[in-house]
């Protein structure tokens, strides 16, 4: 049968853990725990910047966001994936996925983009400390989170419009428990090329932007500490950098892994895109505050405080 946007609005079967499907509510179990460490961890360091006037400065307002994102990015997927787990609810309409799309990977779109302005923030902490707070300012912060969300509305929206004209055939039987693009696109009975044209650009505008500017910021990064530096000095510059470096790797590894995964993995086995995608929406948000926890003394520091025995 088929399901157009000008007669009956198509709809999606969303898929749990294939081969486990029997298993779903013990599968929830964990997913249901690593969803509340990465709203707790991501909410309590939210808490601390805002409460802790010591941690008003440029890279904690950034760190500040990416618990934002991580935070948006959980709470994306969570509703129909808890669906599916709990209740085998599985079907959504068109609209709702356009909608869940947005969230998702527009929370994804920006968290690229707070990365990015992370490596700025240490490139000109470690560089230029002398002129750090003068080209960082609280306005310049501010400018820089509205030209985060302006630049994921014109990445994405294109996308999600260009949903709109596409035909669908039943059963349109998606991958994962939640909408991605690159999975819906595929379901679709007409010509997808411009959809998947799109799609690659938006991949290139984002981590293919983003990951040569932020390797490029380590590299002068390098260069300058090495040229001027002390060893004690060295250790410390490269200390600051040690959490944005883990940040990076756990958010674009699996985010390039995936892309490619749906894009040429067409022979792969479903529970592969699964686990891919899991790796990729779950690991971050639980991980930063881990990382960022560890690895930053005033951090570190304001978790403790309601421990006062806590060394």
């Amino acid at each position: 049968m088929l399901s157009t946007g000008n007669s009956t609005p198509p709809t999606f079967f969303l898929t749990g853990v294939p081969g486990l499907e029997a298993f779903h509510i013990w599968v929830s179990i964990p997913f249901c725990c690593l969803c509340a460490i990465a709203l707790l961890g991501n909410s309590t360091i939210l808490y601390v910047v805002i409460t802790d006037s010591s941690l008003h400065e440029p890279m904690y307002y950034f760190l500040s966001m990416l618990s934002t994102t991580d935070i948006g990015i959980t709470i994306s997927s969570l509703p129909t994936t808890l669906g599916v787990l709990w209740f085998n609810a599985r079907i959504i309409s068109l609209d709702a996925c356009i909608v869940q799309m947005f969230f998702l990977h527009g929370f994804t779109l920006m968290e690229s983009s707070v990365l990015l302005a992370m490596a700025f923030d240490r490139f000109v902490a470690i560089c230029n400390p002398l002129r750090h707070a003068v080209i960082l300012t609280n306005s310049r912060i501010i400018k820089a989170g509205v030209v985060i969300f302006v630049r994921m509305l014109i990445i994405l929206m294109p996308l999600l419009l260009l949903l709109k004209g596409l035909s669908f055939c039943g059963p349109n039987m998606l991958s994962h428990s939640y909408c991605y693009h690159p999975d819906v696109i595929k379901c679709s009975c007409s010509s997808i090329k411009v959809n998947s044209i799109c799609g690659l650009v938006a991949l290139i505008l984002t981590s293919g932007v983003d990951i040569p500017c932020i390797l490029l910021s380590y590299v002068l990064i390098i260069k300058s500490t090495l040229s001027v530096a002390s060893p004690e000095e060295r250790q410390k510059a490269f200390g600051t950098c040690i959490s944005h470096i883990g940040a990076v790797a756990i958010f674009y590894i699996p985010w390039v892994i995936l892309a490619l995964v749906h894009r040429f993995g067409h022979k792969a086995p479903p529970y592969i895109h699964t686990l891919r995608s899991n790796l990729h929406f779950l690991f971050p948000p639980v991980l930063n505050p881990i990382i960022y926890s560890v690895k930053t003394k005033q951090i570190r520091k304001a978790f403790c405080k309601p421990f006062p025995n806590t060394d």
